[in-house]
């Protein structure tokens, strides 16, 4: 009975010990990541929610000097404007700390099949050199478009890991927010297995 509860007593420290070890570890691992994201219908900020949920870190939205408008069809226009003539705008986000990151997670929506202007000024003002950047879609149901190459050229001298997509809402039809309910489960399971899959997090 006695030697029961010595055993007993010996797995429990080790459980500590681990748990102690796995906490500090993700502490650690937390502090050098930051998500940044670029959201206009809160579909991509749910998913880099779910990210720092599941892995930590800080949560960074961009944010324009100039909005764009809040009418679908003008900012439509607008940006393919943009993307015609190179245009970058510019970004209200500062992020003085960028050095001390290791990780960074980029989000965006897909934009005329594109990525959208405001992250690519963010990647463009920004050195991400050496540093590992992982890229996070939502889509109105056509994909990712060029948007990940896009990252990959504006981030050569980076290990840009495979992205993850999923279909958020359809602005175009009215359809807005829709990772919520199931669906926000639906997405946290496979923001799992896809940050298992690019070795951000163990498999349990």
């Amino acid at each position: 009975m006695k030697f029961s509860l010595f055993l007993g007593f010996v797995w429990w420290c080790c459980l500590l010990q681990t748990y102690g070890q796995l906490h500090e570890d993700n502490r650690i691992a937390s502090e050098k990541i930051v998500i940044v994201y670029w959201s206009r219908t809160n579909n991509t900020k749910a998913v880099a929610e779910i990210i720092q949920t599941i892995v930590g870190g800080t949560l960074v939205p961009l944010e324009l000097v100039k909005p764009y408008p809040v009418d679908y069809k003008t900012t439509v226009e607008q940006v393919v404007r943009e993307n015609e003539i190179g245009y970058l705008p510019p970004l209200k986000t500062k992020i003085d700390n960028l050095d001390h990151y290791e990780i960074i997670f980029v989000g965006f929506p897909t934009w005329g099949m594109q990525l959208p202007p405001p992250m690519k000024s963010f990647l463009t003002q920004n050195s991400l050199s050496g540093k590992t950047v992982i890229p996070f879609n939502t889509n109105g149901g056509y994909g990712i478009g060029s948007s990940f190459e896009t990252v990959k050229k504006l981030c050569a001298n980076s290990n840009v890991l495979e992205g993850y997509s999923v279909k958020g809402g359809v602005e175009r039809d009215g359809i807005l927010f829709v990772i919520e309910g199931d669906k926000e489960q639906q997405v946290e399971n496979e923001v799992k297995k896809w940050l298992i899959k690019i070795n951000i997090l163990k498999k349990e």
